[in-house]
């Protein structure tokens, strides 16, 4: 993949018992800090003096901050480009605290074997960020892929998450928010319109400035408009029209034999396309490979039985640029008329949508 990955799916079990806790109210903690700066003072119990604390970026797995626990304790203090996620990690270990940190003075407690009930105080973003894992708490059936389709589930989380972008739009933990609502509505037009309710501050942050790369990207090829058509060489070289599946309903998926998450997620296809082909239902391939022999191989490994076309010029395939491709897996679900009514369906998400139109 290409773009930010958003690896926000791995907190909130993490951070729910600290939900549980009232957090004291950042202004008891407040210290005087140089702009920009921040400070971390943490209290762990079970470790061994000597362990060893980074502060990682979750997005390039890189340390901002590194140091060693003296007497169960210990200090990082630094910079921060904008308040953002970050995690606290152990020895170098899986094992880790989210912190939403921001320019402020934090306090970290903790026990080792219990981190998911870890205290974390001082930091005005954390607290927003422990109330919006309470607003979709009760509805991680519907993020996690394992659960069913849920229309009316799916409102009152997007309806609690919306109260709370606008109830909070100077905060850095709104476009997490709008991510979520969006991943349940698919409503390009809503996004652009929280999105613009935001600080300017918060849209240049790194969460803001994904979103902002979703609402670009939505505007290319929006929900409930026609596809444009396409064409492109298949494995034999011959020229296909994606007019010429019109009167099917088209997953249109972007993907790559080089594409590891696009490889994991090929067998969800390969089920979707088994249990629906029967129904006028077909998948059609674009393929971001360079070269000829992996392409063909992937696909007989993977038993991709549908027709598959790529111009065999990597990221610079025609088509994905003219769609605004900058990473993948990404895909587009079409009606018989060529009109999109899906963008991105994977797993359980891509079954429940077919599901719904092909019964």
């Amino acid at each position: 993949m290409k773009k930010l990955l958003l690896l926000i799916c791995l907190f909130p079990a993490l951070i729910q018992a600290q939900s549980k806790k009232k957090s004291k109210a950042s202004s008891t903690n407040e210290v005087q800090l140089e702009a920009g700066s921040y400070k971390i003072t943490g209290t762990l119990t079970g470790y061994n003096d000597g362990t060893v604390i980074d502060l990682v970026n979750p997005n390039t797995r890189i340390p901002e901050a590194t140091a060693k626990l003296s007497n169960g304790s210990f200090t990082l203090s630094g910079k921060l480009e904008s308040p953002d996620i970050k995690l606290l990690t152990f020895d170098k270990s899986n094992a880790f605290i989210p912190i939403f940190l921001d320019y402020s003075n934090v306090t970290v407690t903790a026990k080792n074997g219990e981190l998911q009930n870890a205290s974390v105080i001082g930091s005005k973003s954390h607290d927003e960020f422990i109330q919006y894992n309470t607003i979709i708490r009760p509805y991680d059936q519907l993020f996690s892929g394992n659960g069913a389709s849920d229309p009316a589930q799916s409102k009152k989380c997007a309806d609690g998450l919306e109260s709370f972008v606008k109830q909070n739009s100077s905060s850095f933990v709104a476009p997490l928010a709008i991510y979520r609502i969006n991943q349940l509505t698919d409503n390009g037009e809503q996004m652009e319109r929280l999105f613009n309710g935001l600080t300017g501050d918060v849209k240049s942050s790194p969460i803001g400035g994904y979103i902002a790369q979703q609402i670009a990207e939505a505007k290319r090829n929006p929900m409930g408009k026609p596809l444009p058509d396409f064409s492109q060489e298949d494995t034999n070289g011959k020229l296909v029209s994606f007019s010429s599946f019109k009167g099917k309903y088209v997953l249109v998926d972007f993907w790559a034999s080089w594409c590891g998450p696009c490889r994991q997620e090929n067998p969800n296809v390969v089920r979707a396309y088994n249990k629906y082909k029967g129904k006028n239902f077909t998948v059609l391939g674009i393929s971001l490979d360079k070269s000829k022999q992996p392409w063909l191989d992937a696909i007989q490994a993977d038993g991709l039985t549908w027709q598959h076309l790529s111009d065999l010029k990597g990221w610079t395939n025609a088509v994905a640029q003219k769609f605004g491709i900058n990473s993948i897996p990404q895909n587009f679900l079409v009606d018989p008329n060529g009109v999109v009514i899906g963008k991105n369906l994977r797993g359980a998400d891509l079954d429940s949508k077919l599901e719904e139109i092909l019964k």
